[in-house]
């Protein structure tokens, strides 16, 4: 069985919002041995939505929309169902009295618009939805399964988690999929797969590799099948250790936990506090740590020094040290970290300096150069880094080369 997802609503079409549903969705999908074959998204049309249905239904066995279960009248996505399945709409007043629940919880007395999302395709069964009015709708007919999520993300991750999934697995029966992610840094693309093709040239026919890079690093994710989960679980473990064995210097995680998460731990475990200061990248980095919950506990403060003056007032750079080595360089980087770390009384520094563009490079400096540096009591270890020619992306890629080295600091990693 195989499964396909439609996005509905002008907003996803015209490219104002971004569909976030179907990412969500689809990997889950997957781990209950139901593979997404197609995604699509369609406008608020309501002929356009029914063909789209029609569609998906011929090629996939199980269809989900999200988007359109609202009580506006741009919410249409109820009629094109009744349509397509030729079944009126009739009032479920359980629905009603569970919407009727959640506003007064809050305190708001309900606009009658709402009582339009109690009225659900007949035979249908409804998902419920506990963060919000708009319930799931699931129709099964002909041995085909139809389900309608609504579209804000947020209710569309809860209904797939509590109620979604466990419906689907009352019915699917197709083999079991086992995903390892394996989280990598400090090394591009290309060579993490010459380091570990030895270890990938001969996969089995029921495990596949894929590579996914990103600002962070690159992420190998190993998907094996299996008539069973020990059996799935088996396979992808023997391809994954491989890998590990392998990339072991480059590997910082598995699964979904980030590279400031692992630093964060590190710290945390060990009682110690970190302090940035930053020039290019003008706080993304000390931004990037503290998004962790609980950063508070090891992220003691960030500065961004801009000026070559504020590295002399706030981090105590020498003069001499900018006058003639300049702001972009390892000297600069090296006193930026030592002292950040000094002057806040933390465990470590970490600096960061460079060119990120689109102008102010030099032909010995170009644009895309950049210094990152760690220190500790007893040791700085600082390297330059030549990035692309994109502000944004030298910006961005700079906060994570700058977390790699201070992991590598950390656990005493050449």
């Amino acid at each position: 069985m195989e499964a396909e997802i439609i996005t509905i609503g002008d907003e996803i079409i015209s490219g104002h919002t971004i569909d976030t549903n179907s990412a969500y969705i689809a990997p889950r999908l997957a781990e209950i041995g139901l593979p997404v074959t197609y995604k699509s998204a369609v406008g608020d049309d309501l002929k356009k939505m029914e063909e789209a249905i029609h569609l998906a239904l011929r090629r996939a066995g199980v269809v989900i929309t999200t988007g359109g279960l609202g009580p506006t009248d741009d919410d249409i996505t109820k009629k094109a169902i009744v349509r397509v399945f030729k079944r009126n709409l009739v009032f479920q007043e359980d629905v009603l009295e569970d919407i009727r629940r959640r506003f007064a919880a809050r305190g708001i007395k309900m606009p009658a618009i709402n009582q339009n999302q109690a009225l659900l395709p007949q035979g249908a069964i409804y998902l419920p939805n506990r963060l919000g009015s708009a319930v799931g709708i699931a129709i099964i007919e002909d041995d085909k399964i139809f389900i309608s999520l609504p579209g804000v993300p947020r209710e569309v991750q809860v209904i797939a988690d509590e109620e979604l999934l466990p419906f689907l697995k009352k019915y699917v029966r197709g083999e079991v999929i086992k995903i390892i992610k394996i989280r990598t840094t400090g090394i591009i693309e290309s060579a993490l797969a010459e380091k570990i093709a030895p270890a990938t040239a001969k996969l089995p026919e029921n495990v596949r590799l894929a590579y996914l890079p990103s600002y962070s690093g690159v992420d190998l994710r190993v998907v094996a099948t299996g008539p069973s989960e020990d059996s799935a679980r088996e396979s992808a473990e023997r391809v994954a250790l491989k890998i590990r064995e392998a990339a072991e210097k480059y590997i910082y995680a598995e699964g979904e936990i980030s590279l400031e998460e692992i630093i964060g731990t590190i710290l945390a475990k060990r009682g110690q506090k970190l302090a940035t200061a930053e020039s290019c990248t003008a706080g993304l980095l000390a931004g990037q740590i503290t998004r962790i919950p609980g950063s508070s506990t090891y992220f003691e403060l960030g500065v961004v020094t801009y000026s070559n003056q504020s590295k002399i007032d706030l981090l105590g750079v020498q003069a001499e040290t900018l006058e003639r080595f300049g702001a972009v360089s390892v000297e600069t980087a090296e006193e930026m970290a030592r002292g950040i770390r000094t002057r806040a009384g933390v465990d470590y520094g970490l600096a960061v300096t460079g060119i990120a563009g689109p102008d102010g490079g030099t032909p010995e400096k170009p644009i895309g150069t950049v210094i990152i540096a760690a220190a500790s009591a007893q040791t700085v270890v600082s390297r330059r880094f030549q990035l692309g020619i994109d502000r944004e992306s030298n910006r961005r890629r700079t906060v994570y080369i700058a977390l790699e080295a201070l992991r590598r600091l950390l656990l005493g990693i050449e």
